[in-house]
């Protein structure tokens, strides 16, 4: 039976209020990278004001170190995607096909890690990197980030790799393949959304992270985005363009990768895949 058209027009005006309600911060930001000086209130309610100019955005490139801190982060979130995903797609997997001693418990143990949040185990981390003497080192944070994303990203995994028949990996080794093959070959494509949404969640956990990197991180030659960005906000005053003109571009990677794995990440690679 057809919609009734007011019904129609009320679901997409109520939609179309939510978009608006989340765009509104986003184009805030963009109108004030755009305003000339540091400007953060202004009269006029254009988002485009009269006077817009590049101004802060060339700052950002020409009089700071915004480059630097753009490849310290692309190195850090990088290789903490790259661990992430290849230690979770291989422990969910042992956790989902083989039963052995302390498996249950540690399953437990590793759900129990996400009761707390992850400054919480500021501390105790920060102890164990110190002892490795890894402080102020992109491998202290790459480490301190992968410990803090992988139970959530093993857990994940692991519920992927449930929904993939355990039939199509013993079709594969009648066929002459060893279990690392049908690893390979059979089960990780199939559980490609999971290992899409492990890398993306392992991304953005380095990519936008401050609190940690705050602690860890002393060389301001070093230093990834958040801690540099944040050296625009100071106790006297605060430049609101850089800051604006640099939270913009620092959404356009986050942005870019969402876009180009958007279809891992609605399609389930697994269905029909099997014949009832």
């Amino acid at each position: 039976m057809k919609e009734p058209l007011r019904i129609t027009l009320l679901r997409h005006a109520v939609l179309l209020l939510f978009v608006a309600i989340s765009l509104y911060p986003v184009l805030n930001v963009v109108s004030i990278s755009l305003r000339p000086g540091d400007r953060l209130r202004s009269t006029d309610l254009s988002i485009i004001p009269p006077d817009w100019t590049f101004e802060s955005y060339v700052k950002l490139f020409t009089e700071q170190p915004f480059l630097r801190w753009l490849g310290n982060s692309l190195v850090v979130s990088g290789v903490v995607t790259l661990t992430g995903v290849a230690l979770a797609s291989t422990a969910g997997y042992a956790f989902s096909r083989f039963r052995f001693i302390g498996r249950k418990a540690t399953m437990l143990a590793i759900l129990t890690t996400q009761m707390f949040p992850a400054t919480m185990l500021l501390l105790p981390l920060y102890v164990l990197i110190a002892k490795l003497g890894l402080v102020d080192t992109w491998l202290g944070l790459m480490v301190f980030y992968t410990a803090t994303a992988l139970p959530f990203c093993v857990w994940q995994m692991k519920g992927f790799y449930d929904t993939i028949p355990a039939s199509l990996e013993e079709a594969a080794r009648i066929d002459g393949c060893s279990r690392a093959q049908a690893f390979w070959h059979v089960v990780l494509p199939l559980a490609t959304p999971g290992l899409v949404i492990t890398a993306l969640f392992s991304f953005m956990t380095a990519w936008s992270e401050y609190i940690v990197a705050a602690q860890v991180m002393q060389d301001e030659s070093m230093f990834t985005l958040p801690l540099g960005i944040k050296g625009f906000q100071a106790s006297l005053s605060s430049q609101w363009g850089l800051y604006a003109a640099a939270s913009i571009l620092v959404s356009i990677p986050v942005v870019a990768v969402f876009l180009a794995f958007s279809k891992y990440l609605v399609n389930g690679l697994t269905v029909g895949s099997v014949k009832e």
